[in-house]
Formats: C-alpha cells, sequence, structure tokens
C-alpha cells in the first residue's frame, strides 16, 4: 500500500454552525453539499435546506465534515476540562511550523469563545502544544517542534 493522502471525516451535529467554528480558526470551506448534490458557492443552504456535508481546509490539509454519520462524536459540551481523553470525539493533531503559531491559535480560540482544554505549553517531548475542543467533542491538538 502507498498513500498519497489521507482526509479525516468528522461526524458533527450541524454543518452551518461546524463551519463558521472551522472559519474562525482560519480555515477555508472548500465546497458544500445537501441533498440536492453541491451548492452554489459552498454556501450554507440553498432552497433544499442546509448542507449536511463539507470540506474544509488549512494549507493542504482537509477535514470533512458529515452531519449525524460516517463515525462518532463526543457528548454534548461541557466535558470535564483538562487532560482527559474522554471527550467521546476524534482527536486529532494539527501541525504548524512554529511554537508562536501555536500561541496565535490559542489566542483565536479564547477570542472566539471556544472550549480550550490545555493551554500553550512546552512539552517534554520537543512540542509546545495547546488543544482546543470543538462543540461536538472533537479535540485537536495544534502542535509546533520547539527549536
Amino acid at each position: 500500500m502507498n498513500l498519497t493522502g489521507i482526509t479525516p471525516i468528522l461526524n458533527v451535529s450541524d454543518v452551518p454552525a461546524s463551519l463558521a467554528w472551522f472559519e474562525k480558526l482560519g480555515w477555508k470551506r472548500c465546497w458544500t453539499y445537501n441533498n440536492s448534490g453541491p451548492i452554489d458557492g459552498a454556501a450554507d443552504r440553498n432552497d433544499v435546506g442546509p448542507a449536511g456535508f463539507t470540506v474544509v481546509a488549512s494549507g493542504e490539509c482537509e477535514i470533512f465534515l458529515c452531519q449525524n454519520g460516517q463515525g462518532s462524536r463526543g457528548a454534548p459540551m461541557p466535558r470535564n476540562i483538562g487532560d482527559n481523553d474522554d471527550t467521546g470525539g476524534v482527536w486529532m493533531s494539527w501541525w504548524v511550523c512554529t511554537p508562536a503559531e501555536v500561541d496565535a491559535a490559542h489566542a483565536l480560540a479564547l477570542k472566539h469563545g471556544m472550549t480550550v482544554v490545555w493551554p500553550p505549553t512546552d512539552e517534554p517531548w520537543g512540542s509546545r502544544e495547546c488543544r482546543i475542543c470543538h462543540p461536538d467533542g472533537h479535540t485537536f491538538r495544534v502542535s509546533a517542534p520547539l527549536p
């Protein structure tokens, strides 16, 4: 086997709300889809209804978001805060180039009232990390190598 790429699929409760959440962190919407097919302009909805599937991208990385399908998600927020594996959602590492970018992601998350479960911390394994939780329980470790 020789993979040429990998795209995670996250189960979310609300595609338009999840799009807005990712966009606040600088991700871009690629396209949206509902029962009528692709939605013009990657809009949140059309005359058939809201988007039920979408793609968000940051650089060359993409994540599929599927409403109520293709995987599981955690319990509604809030949950136990801290170094907690029991979110019920998917954990994912997002790698950025510098520790300053980790700090910037943390600041953006706080600015937008997102749930931060781990502040930027220099970890003993050689990276600076913070952890941000999506409203459906998915946890994103924003990481950068330490110099």
